[in-house]
């Protein structure tokens, strides 16, 4: 009951004189925040640990010092920009102490939890040693790296390349493709994203993302929005007519994720993937596996992505995860492919330097001692199915997606017509953070939500997003509801629950 009189007083203050609203960001600024928003707000879960005091810039200096110094690219989440200052595990504290639930991960970059003592202790006790050389002298960190590595790779995958990014892995691995089998074609994926320099923004196929470099883009196996479902076989035709009627018959390489990270965490239908491999290598090319987002037992299921579509590629590509916030990226393949750098003498000022490959070693063990590619199974799973439930009590999710903590919730206006929900996406997300959980978006309409944590996220923790979600998925429909009010166009479809209910009761007697 507190909660529905709660909602008519907001509904109240909304209709009164000179609040009325004609869109829905209008309505959604004149809103009360959040946190007012209803009687019970969530509770987040207990965390020991409080953050020393920060006396640094505050976000509005940093934000004048952003526009006058920085990119004009640069662009930020939220109608107040977050500073934040600290992090520990799974959360995050602003310049104020304020506490966040991160389920985002610096973007499924932090997979063992922020500041992990584990992976800063090693850091800091290598670069106390040595921070830099070169590889031209011999350091066992990076040894001892490429080892642990390729452990972690089945079939002959046993060769590493390091790199200091995901963009700098993918662009060596075109090169490496197109080296070893003589041909400059690749194929890739529509809707893929695979980095931000000149040959992996021409592998990429989203306009905000693409440079044109002669790359072929095969019809996106995306079993929501594509063409045939989950039919993974049909879409692989495709593949097979671009190799017939788009090159000579031969080509360098396939590259692809096993999830769209960017795209908005779109698995790929099942078959595809095994279906394409045997086309591409009848072509000639190499099957790249690009696991910068999907890799390093985020999946929970397996340790890379690929693994759950039953393939072995030639060369896989990853970053992110393997160094938990540190800049690193790797590539590996078989003996016989990496012989063909030899002829270009590859080297990289940066690649594999000490401090980097000691801190990404101690991921890997922080990732077995501690059971977290376990921990992305059971939890990921748990946090998917309570999301199926919002999805039932909502209806503007129109889809749940991904794997272990690789989760996509995808938001429409019109399930039927599957109408990118753009807008509130975007007051959905501010109302989440001024509760105190942080989330990600994406997709190619900006409309989906990237639930990417650090894979130490718990049962807990999951409740707790799950019901921050719920409240703010309940207040967009107060603010929709309000917008429809004032253009006389009262539609409760898009409305689920009795506080919802309750406003349409008092909106007929107003």
């Amino acid at each position: 009951m507190q909660r529905l009189a709660s909602s008519r007083r907001i509904l109240q203050a909304a209709l009164a004189p000179g609040r009325a609203q004609s869109s829905l960001s209008a309505a959604a600024a004149a809103a009360p925040a959040p946190e007012n928003a209803f009687a019970a707000a969530p509770k987040m879960p207990p965390f020991d640990y409080t953050p020393p005091p920060y006396d640094g810039p505050r976000a509005e200096e940093i934000s004048r010092k952003r526009v006058e110094f920085l990119s004009p690219s640069l662009f930020h989440f939220y109608d107040r920009p977050l500073n934040i200052v600290d992090g520990k595990m799974q959360y995050l504290f602003d310049e104020d102490g304020r506490r966040y639930l991160d389920a985002f991960g610096g973007i499924a970059t932090v997979c063992c939890g922020h500041c992990h003592p584990d992976v800063v202790e090693a850091m800091v006790n290598q670069a106390k040693r040595i921070q830099h050389s070169t590889i031209l002298y011999l350091n066992h960190a990076i040894a001892d790296f490429a080892e642990a590595l390729a452990a972690k790779m089945p079939g002959d995958l046993k060769v590493v390349f390091f790199t200091n990014s995901g963009t700098e892995a993918n662009e060596l691995a075109l090169m490496i493709a197109r080296l070893y089998t003589g041909c400059h074609d690749i194929i890739s994926l529509r809707n893929g994203y695979h980095g931000n320099a000149a040959g992996t923004m021409g592998a990429t196929a989203q306009c905000n993302w693409k440079f044109n470099t002669g790359v072929h883009h095969a019809l996106n196996p995306d079993p929501y929005r594509g063409a045939f479902g989950s039919d993974g076989e049909k879409y692989a035709r495709d593949v097979q007519e671009i190799i017939d009627f788009g090159t000579t018959g031969r080509v360098g390489g396939f590259i692809s994720e096993a999830i769209q990270g960017v795209g908005g965490i779109v698995e790929l239908a099942p078959g595809y993937l095994p279906a394409v491999y045997n086309m591409v290598r009848k072509a000639g090319g190499l099957c790249i596996a690009d696991e910068v987002q999907a890799g390093v037992a985020r999946t929970g299921s397996h340790f890379w992505g690929f693994e759950s579509h039953g393939v072995i590629p030639d060369i896989v590509t990853m970053a992110k995860g393997i160094g938990n916030g540190i800049p690193i990226g790797a590539v590996v393949t078989t003996p016989e492919i990496a012989q063909v750098l030899t002829r270009r003498s590859y080297f990289n000022t940066f690649g594999g330097n000490p401090v980097s490959t000691a801190g990404g070693h101690a991921v890997l063990k922080v990732l077995e001692k501690e059971k977290l590619q376990e921990n992305a199974f059971v939890v990921g799973s748990y946090l998917k199915e309570r999301l199926n439930e919002l999805k039932e009590k909502h209806d503007i999710i129109g889809d749940v997606r991904g794997k272990g903590f690789l989760l996509g919730v995808e938001l429409v206006t019109d399930r039927q017509k599957k109408t990118p929900a753009k807008a509130e996406i975007g007051h959905v997300m501010n109302h989440m953070k001024d509760m105190g959980v942080l989330v990600g978006k994406g997709g190619f309409y900006g409309n989906v939500f990237r639930v990417t944590p650090p894979l130490c996220f718990t049962k807990e923790d999951s409740d707790f997003f799950i019901e921050a979600m719920d409240i703010s998925l309940s207040k967009l429909c107060i603010v929709i509801v309000v917008v429809y009010m004032v253009d006389d166009k009262t539609n409760q479809s898009q409305c689920q629950g009795d506080v919802n209910v309750d406003i349409f009761m008092l909106a007929n007697v107003k």
